[in-house]
């Protein structure tokens, strides 16, 4: 009968994951305040909070590739490692792709009058993106460290 984990599979680091879990957590808050500032025709404070959230998404990024640099095994090590490797991978890969979403905003929004209070669509489809690439996480993050 199998073992799980496999042996000799070390136990996964929780620090790392755990900031980058507090990061994207706040950054879904971050994220809704500049939402809430187009709201009130404030393009300055929209700027600013989705300038923040994208740092957030780009500092989460960093963290990831930091813990695989520093993992005590590699994609073929065993099934578990691999699952890792490839359910990290891909929440990263969208966490990526929201940080590009989010520049998108940014860089439309120097155009005056592109976003307002009423002619918002493109602000809330990356922060409903967002928000469930957040929630995606929050069930990899039990799933892989702590259900492991």
């Amino acid at each position: 009968m199998p073992v799980w984990p496999p042996e000799g599979m070390p136990e996964f680091e929780l620090l790392i994951p755990l900031i980058n879990t507090s990061i994207l957590v706040a950054s879904s808050f971050v994220m809704h305040e500049g939402q809430k500032a187009l709201k009130q025709d404030n393009i300055q404070g929209l700027q600013k909070w989705f300038g923040i959230t994208a740092a957030m998404g780009a500092v989460f990024l960093a963290g990831q590739v930091y813990e695989y640099s520093h993992a005590e095994f590699g994609l073929t090590t065993n099934l578990l490692a691999s699952c890792f490797y490839v359910l990290t991978g891909f929440h990263g890969l969208h966490v990526m792709t929201g940080v590009l979403l989010i520049l998108c905003v940014l860089w439309r929004s120097r155009q005056p009058g592109h976003y307002s209070s009423s002619s918002h669509f493109g602000v809330e489809a990356a922060e409903i993106y967002w928000h469930f690439v957040d929630v995606i996480w929050l069930v990899l993050f039990v799933l892989v460290y702590l259900l492991n």
